[in-house]
């Protein structure tokens, strides 16, 4: 089924790369028909994170404390959910799409937040696992927010990250790559899972699509922090 006009203009506007209260205001208009349009483009990202977070975790994960940034409306929380995690909390940028998330019943607490220019608003080590599922990319959520997320993350806990794979998105997923490895050479954390998945979600372009395939193709990373990190430098 090909995309709808407005849904390929509602996709394009958040990614074209405008300033973060423009952005803001786009996901609030957008959170009504958010899930309705990333159905349309078969967006996998949240199912295939959940997936692979609750494969590596070692133990059940019903008392885990699971952190969700960027949590939009709410659907990676469906999917941890449906895989036992309880306890989960959020935060998003936009107040629209955190009434959404709302409206699940699914988060213990939830919070408003522009990661990138602020900090998170909880503790250093509270969390056994968090996740940012959608959000890494050109125009959005920039790679520097990496150390905070380590810094909320417990010892021996897992952090679940998805970026994409197209054509505008190589130079930032390079950046965030590089990042990434800069942080496991320093003894951060150690890589658990970095998997290319093919059919990521529906292409809005000829352009844009994976040779020819009508979709574009994206990336989990799955990082276990290490007990005692030892940040050096470089």
């Amino acid at each position: 089924m090909r995309l709808s006009v407005a849904v390929r203009e509602r996709v394009a506007a958040v990614h074209r790369g405008s300033a973060l209260p423009e952005r803001l205001r786009l996901y609030d208009g957008w959170a009504d028909s958010y899930e309705q349009d990333v159905a349309a483009l078969e967006y996998r990202a949240p199912h295939l994170a959940a997936a692979s977070l609750a494969f590596a975790f070692p133990t059940p994960p019903a008392e885990a404390r699971l952190l969700d940034v960027a949590c939009g409306t709410g659907l990676v929380a469906r999917e941890l959910h449906r895989r036992g995690f309880r306890c989960l909390h959020g935060v998003d940028g936009s107040t629209g799409m955190l009434e959404r998330a709302r409206s699940t019943g699914l988060y213990q607490q939830l919070w408003q937040c522009a990661l990138g220019r602020e900090a998170l608003p909880v503790p250093a080590e509270h969390y056994d696992a968090v996740t940012l599922v959608g959000a890494l990319g050109e125009g959005q959520v920039p790679t520097t927010v990496t150390p905070e997320l380590l810094r909320v993350t417990k010892a021996g806990g897992f952090i679940c990250l998805t970026t994409r794979s197209n054509p505008p998105n190589l130079q930032y997923k390079a950046e965030l790559e590089a990042a990434l490895e800069r942080l496991e050479k320093q003894g951060a954390w150690q890589k658990v899972l970095a998997q290319e998945v093919e059919y990521w979600e529906k292409a809005t372009s000829e352009e844009e699509s994976t040779q020819g395939t009508g979709y574009i193709s994206g990336m989990i990373y799955i990082y276990q922090k290490c007990p005692v990190p030892q940040l050096k430098e470089d």
